[in-house]
């Protein structure tokens, strides 16, 4: 019988329990690594924070807070203690402003894409497609430097907070528009493109799940200006979206398709009359 499945008497069972406790990686609570990341947010746009920087001063020491956290949060990753975590952290926020710079594209490209956007202010503060975009830059760079963990966990912190499932690992690029995106998901090996617009509901997916294929392209390329409306699901790794392609709602999509094109799912709808 598998061990896992042998039952156990009250004092075994407790053994058992103290046993994983000792050989188990630790790595901080998720709560403290996603309060990390909405720190960086608070000081790279105050319309987040509960207040402000008074000085050019704070606003150092307080870069400087987050990045001894940082460093602090690796070196208490029992998988990351072999790694000068000092030096990853200052590589880390050297690459700041070109994460902030790809975060303000995304805020821009919600502005003029959603109409009832009001305000920097109100997307900044409120919208869900802007904070999971904002957390998943964070822990993309992460993920680029080879940080194991932290960036997953704040990826999925930011899925449980707005419904949007971005694997830390996809390549994403400029302007992504993000329109309500409850169930939007995502996968790893996802390229998007420049000026890309997702609904909510999407999927770009593996057609499979084999363990073996963790190191292949499972998930689909969306090239530059492509519009992916609500519903729809896109999968495998050699599919590949067009630049300027409309895919509309509910659309199942696994093979290639071309540039300028438009793939819709067309429903069969039967209206029967009956009499009063």
């Amino acid at each position: 019988m598998n061990e896992e499945f042998v039952p156990y008497s009250n004092e075994e069972f407790y053994l058992h329990l103290y046993d994983k406790h000792q050989r188990v990686d630790h790595v901080p609570a998720n709560e403290d690594i996603a309060a990390w990341a909405l720190k960086v947010l608070h000081l790279l746009y105050p319309q987040r924070s509960p207040g402000k920087q008074e000085s050019l001063v704070t606003i150092h020491a307080g870069f400087q807070q987050v990045k001894e956290e940082l460093r602090a949060i690796l070196q208490a990753t029992k998988v990351g203690q072999q790694r000068d975590n000092q030096l990853l952290s200052s590589q880390f926020f050297s690459k700041l402003p070109h994460i902030y710079r790809q975060m303000n594209t995304d805020l821009k490209a919600i502005i003029e894409g959603d109409p009832a956007a009001k305000s920097e202010f109100e997307v900044i503060r409120a919208y869900p497609g802007f904070l999971a975009i904002a957390i998943y830059r964070i822990a993309h760079q992460l993920h680029l430097l080879q940080v194991p963990l932290i960036p997953r966990i704040l990826t999925e912190w930011a899925h449980a907070q707005t419904g949007i499932d971005i694997h830390p690992g996809a390549t994403i690029g400029e302007y992504l528009y993000i329109d309500h995106g409850t169930g939007l998901v995502i996968g790893e090996t996802t390229i998007i493109g420049n000026h890309v617009k997702l609904y909510q509901g999407v999927t770009l997916g593996a057609m499979s799940v084999e363990k073996y294929m963790a190191n292949i392209k499972r998930h689909p390329t969306i090239e530059d200006h492509a519009i992916i409306y609500s519903g729809a699901t896109i999968l495998g790794g050699e599919t590949v979206v067009g630049s300027h392609c409309t895919i509309g709602g509910n659309v199942w999509l696994t093979k290639s398709v071309p540039p300028h094109s438009t793939v819709y799912h067309q429903s069969i709808i039967k209206v029967v009359e009956t009499n009063p």
